[in-house]
């Protein structure tokens, strides 16, 4: 399987090492990500094939320090990958591995199974649910989804008169959310006008979204001027503007599996890094926001550490791929936050497939 992977990186790291170089720190990258743990020369001697000393080694350790790829923290003896480092490895030297059949199978039943429940009633948000869980379950990290509201499938739909020149719109969703719409009055409109527009559009919204409901009521519109008077119909049009542009202009935030994220704490700093992660986590408007720059990609997109604001602090990375509709626009994003040893090779295809799975399941329902 190929997984288009758009790289997101405002610092190139230098790419021009020899082969022996890029051998050692792979190593280092590869004890890093597996364990967490500095890889020392030692070590790194014992698993290369070229007959290399540890003192050699060591000078090559040096020279990829020099470059800002590796790191000695603390006392240690051993190196770490920098974020430099990092990027350099996912970039130019990731392997990506492939879904196996059986996690293919696991993640359309567990996305499909969750269909069904949005079939007989249940909101779309529920599939969101899954398969944030799901990224959760198979990563060491928290699954985060995306999805425009303007999306979101609605019930019902009323008009609420609040004085003479102003309704309230209430909006019940299909998951049983409810939201408010404040909303002008035409001059003169009569109270039987409220109670007309509201069956008018309750008669056409169960199930739908705003963005649908609109898109037939243009169609049908000459239908719907000799069924209404032109105040109501007013009405009608200005409630569908409104309801519209409250729900269009925001998205919903699924984020699962944060405990997962402690099950690894190995040091003090990682338990602070753990907590500012959570702080990060809860400042949605900036996960939307990092999120969102996934959408301008085809396929995955990688946040690496202090690369993005959001992350400056914790030293995170993301793992994120979009999803699109029937009509093959992007609709929302899903993905994996976690650590920066995440297991990028496993968990970059898993998250382009989940994306595939909750695209062709969005295609069948259009």
């Amino acid at each position: 399987m190929g997984v288009d992977i758009h790289l997101d990186s405002g610092r190139r790291a230098p790419a021009e090492i020899d082969e022996r170089s890029r051998g050692i720190f792979r190593r280092i990258v590869d004890g890093y990500l597996a364990t967490g743990e500095p890889v020392g020369s030692r070590n790194i001697a014992r698993q290369l094939q070229m007959p290399l000393s540890p003192a050699s080694v060591r000078n090559v350790m040096q020279d990829l320090e020099d470059l800002g790829l590796i790191y000695a923290p603390h006392t240690s003896a051993g190196r770490l990958p920098t974020e430099i480092g990092l990027r350099l490895f996912v970039d130019a030297m990731l392997e990506i591995g492939d879904v196996s059949a059986e996690e293919k199978q696991r993640i359309e039943a567990q996305v499909k199974a969750a269909g069904r429940d949005a079939d007989s009633g249940k909101s779309f948000e529920d599939v969101l649910t899954e398969a944030s869980s799901l990224l959760s379950g198979a990563s060491r990290g928290a699954g985060v989804v995306i999805a425009s509201k303007a999306n979101k499938r609605w019930k019902h739909l009323e008009f609420v008169r609040l004085d003479p020149v102003q309704a309230l719109m209430v909006l019940v969703g299909e998951d049983g959310s409810l939201e408010n719409r404040l909303l002008p009055l035409p001059p003169g409109l009569p109270a039987s006008a409220l109670l007309e527009a509201s069956n008018y559009l309750n008669a056409r919204l169960r199930g739908r979204s705003l963005t649908e409901l609109k898109l037939e009521i243009e169609a049908h519109r000459q239908d719907m001027e000799s069924e209404l008077d032109q105040l109501t119909a007013r009405l009608v049009d200005s409630g569908l503007a409104s309801a519209s542009e409250g729900a269009g202009g925001g998205s919903q935030l699924i984020v699962r599996g944060q405990s997962n994220l402690l099950a690894d704490v190995r040091a003090v700093e990682d338990i602070e890094r753990i907590q500012l992660l959570f702080a990060d986590l809860e400042t949605k408007k900036d996960v939307i926001e990092l999120l969102s720059r996934a959408e301008t990609a085809d396929g995955v997109r990688i946040f690496i550490g202090s690369e993005n604001k959001l992350f400056s602090l914790s030293g995170s990375s993301m793992i994120a791929a979009p999803f699109r509709d029937s009509q093959q626009r992007i609709v929302g994003v899903l993905g994996v936050i976690g650590p920066t040893r995440l297991n990028y090779a496993r968990i970059v295809p898993m998250v382009d497939y989940t994306a595939r799975v909750v695209s062709r399941m969005l295609e069948n329902k259009g």
